[in-house]
């Protein structure tokens, strides 16, 4: 990089996926001058999923090695750690790992989940998720103790991002709030239920102290800045999961935006001013940088189950053929695997046709629009509950490299969508770094660009109603929608 062209401040956001680390170093105007990736293994087998927490670290290493490279070290501000959400794992008193990590999705724990709801349902309740989940965090934390009773008392907790920032920082540090909710952290009291851990015999000792993301947790060590390149000294910061990351990353920041991430599966997120209680446990919310709130759920549907069905084929060439002809005769509602989550909770949901295709291109525009039906009907139902849905709404995910299903999902909607530049975590996590000293709206207009708005198409207001109220008549006929989340779509439906 010329001199001329060397930045004045620049930011480190790092994403620990389930597949790789991700490390960005990003300056005050949003431009990427430094970027590393690295790898990750997994191991699993049945409803098992492990990694080893020090490749996690070697991983961090060489992509922070590799995103400053070439970054002036005085320019270096401050750093931000995103993590899978229900990752975690026993450390020892210096940090070191006593057991595998165990992953986001593994549910070897599963057994355990009726206790934590038992003991734990008023306070669950009262955070406004009603009950936990076979993979949340707080079930393995108890099989943790369990299976390594020998090392229980004196063991610390530590979420993923917990461990690099331990690294990072040379010494103990706090979680934040957002990793720390499937837990089981008290959301609104910023506290640990003691009563409800005391009952499921989880010491206290085991637990970190807990702080808001965006809060500072101390700054890089020594030894740390030797192995990553980056400068002992800079400020390390408490981040978030990698889902609230990707929220922040596309700029959703505001009360009443959103961001739509439609990949594999299909997840919403916002902002809003007061927590969401659900009575139906669908939507839950964490904690926002600044005490606000983020709710949001994961739905099952989603490009994977194109993907399944059309393995192998030109998908954006299906795109354009299959979008061309307006909405087909059939109704679908895809789902990539058995059960949904969101926006109704149904373990034994399946995805279904209505109709009989008359070719493969039908096939796919039905699945093209069940997905975006599936998308109105959350909104629907985050309506139902009280969202605030007046700010931008932004699409990101694979699927919003196709402009063809983003325009279908804004027709749809019946609202504008913003297609954000760049939404990755590690974005976010720059953009949470950044914002120390003034407003994160602020930081993310400055840092965040968007790429493209697309308006709905004139005229095609109501086109798309008959098909997704016949959806939704079929998803409630089976049992699974709720009469009165099936009666606010309709009612929402203009007539």
């Amino acid at each position: 990089m010329p001199p001329q062209d060397l930045p004045d401040d620049v930011w480190i956001g790092i994403d620990l996926g389930t597949s790789g680390v991700r490390v960005l170093a990003v300056t005050a105007d949003g431009t990427v001058v430094g970027s590393g990736r690295q790898p990750l293994d997994s191991s699993r087998d049945g409803c098992r999923h492990e990694q080893d927490p020090e490749q996690w670290w070697q991983a961090t290493v060489a992509a922070c090695r590799s995103a400053v490279d070439t970054v002036p070290e005085g320019a270096v501000r401050g750093m931000a750690v995103a993590a899978t959400s229900g990752t975690v794992l026993l450390i020892d008193q210096d940090g070191r790992p006593l057991t595998p990590a165990l992953m986001y999705d593994d549910t070897r724990a599963g057994h355990l989940v009726s206790r934590v709801n038992e003991i734990g349902g008023n306070v669950w309740e009262e955070l406004g998720y009603r009950r936990m989940q076979p993979a949340w965090a707080l079930p393995k934390l108890l099989w943790l103790l369990a299976e390594h009773a020998e090392v229980a008392a004196t063991a610390a907790l530590a979420h993923q991002n917990d461990f690099i920032n331990r690294r990072l920082v040379g010494e103990r540090v706090a979680t934040d709030l957002s990793s720390a909710l499937k837990t089981g952290a008290h959301l609104i009291d910023a506290a640990w239920p003691s009563s409800v851990l005391d009952d499921l015999a989880v010491p206290a000792s085991t637990l970190p102290d807990l702080v808001l993301p965006g809060s500072q947790l101390g700054s890089v060590s020594p030894d740390a800045a030797e192995a990553t390149g980056i400068p002992a000294g800079t400020a390390v910061v408490a981040g978030m999961t990698d889902g609230c990351a990707a929220q922040l990353g596309a700029g959703a920041v505001a009360v009443g935006s959103w961001n739509s991430t439609l990949g594999t599966t299909l997840v919403i997120k916002g902002v809003s001013a007061q927590l969401l209680r659900d009575p139906h446990g669908v939507v839950y919310s964490h904690r926002a940088p600044g005490g606000g709130w983020l709710p949001g759920g994961a739905s099952s549907t989603g490009a994977g189950a194109l993907t399944r069905e059309f393995g192998g084929r030109d998908l954006a060439d299906l795109d354009r053929q299959a979008l061309g002809k307006g909405p087909p005769a059939l109704i679908a509602y895809p789902l990539v695997s058995t059960g949904e989550r969101f926006p109704f909770v149904e373990p034994g949901a399946r995805g279904f046709v209505l109709g009989e295709p008359s070719g493969q291109e039908e096939l796919y525009s039905a699945l093209l629009h069940g997905v975006a039906y599936v998308e109105r009907l959350c909104f629907d139902y985050l309506d139902l509950l009280g969202a605030d849905l007046t700010g931008d709404l932004y699409l990101t995910g694979g699927a919003a490299k196709s402009l063809p299903w983003c325009q279908l999902r804004a027709d749809v909607l019946a609202r504008p969508v913003k297609l954000p530049e760049n939404a990755e975590p590690a974005i976010g996590m720059a953009v949470l770094a950044a914002a120390q000293e003034r407003p994160l709206a602020e930081i993310s207009a400055e840092m965040l660009r968007v790429g493209e708005t697309i308006e709905p198409t004139s005229g095609t207001r109501g086109r798309h109603d008959e098909a997704y109220l016949h959806l939704v008549q079929e998803l409630e006929d089976r049992g699974w929608l709720p009469p009165p989340v099936a009666s606010h779509a309709r009612e929402r439906t203009p007539r």
